[in-house]
């Protein structure tokens, strides 16, 4: 069951609720944070939500605030089910592109699962190739499905951290600020000293550096 489903104004709990009408159990939902940045990790989670679990504070990440986030985050991982999580690191990402590699980040989220869902609200565009999960695919889904906005706070969350900790070695770039996106800083930052291990050299602006013979960084200022 695949197909593309929006809307404007939605119960967050409408596309749960019409899996379990079906008779799929365990319903997940599955997320990703990281496809845009320029430097560090792309992260999927996926969780399954028990019924009456409560909505405070759980939204497409993206609107919440870092606190929102972080207590949110205590609790989704305390009362769900279970949930998995995934990451593909930049060399990876460089080999197979991003696209593929955030799909391996979501099966790896899958497989991580126990309980096993067997049915997976994904958000955007259904994924080709979900290791036999059964899925639906839900535009905008991190604003529409409460399992897919938990999804998304657990991926998040989870790449921000790495994130944190990268700075600790290579802070000239300030991942801790902007995470790896393509910010003015780290733009600076990137022509200044140049890509560090943790950059995703098939990136346009990483690439740029390189072609420009600024040479590779590898180890910390």
């Amino acid at each position: 069951m695949t197909e593309y489903r929006q809307s404007a104004d939605i119960d967050p709990w409408r596309y749960e609720q019409g899996a379990w009408h079906e008779g799929f159990a365990f319903v997940a939902g599955l997320d990703e944070a990281g496809r845009g940045p320029l430097a560090g990790p792309v992260v999927a989670a996926c969780v399954i939500l028990p019924v009456g679990f409560s909505l405070e504070n759980i939204a497409d990440s993206k609107t919440l605030t870092h606190h929102q986030r972080e207590k949110a985050l205590i609790r989704i991982k305390n009362e769900a089910l279970g949930y998995g999580v995934g990451i593909v690191d930049s060399e990876t990402i460089d080999r197979i592109n991003i696209l593929q590699a955030t799909h391996l980040a979501m099966r790896t989220a899958l497989l991580n699962m126990r309980p096993a869902p067997d049915m997976v609200l994904v958000d955007g565009l259904p994924v080709a190739d979900l290791g036999g999960f059964r899925q639906l695919a839900i535009v905008k889904g991190d604003r529409l499905s409460a399992s897919i906005s938990a999804a998304s706070i657990i991926a998040k969350v989870t790449r921000d951290a790495i994130m944190v900790k990268y700075h600790q070695t290579w802070s000239e770039y300030g991942f801790d600020s902007h995470k790896g996106y393509g910010s003015r800083a780290h733009l600076e930052a990137l022509r200044r000293f140049g890509p560090c291990p943790i950059h995703r050299r098939s990136f346009a602006p990483v690439a740029a550096c390189l072609k420009h013979g600024i040479e590779q960084k590898t180890d910390s200022a």
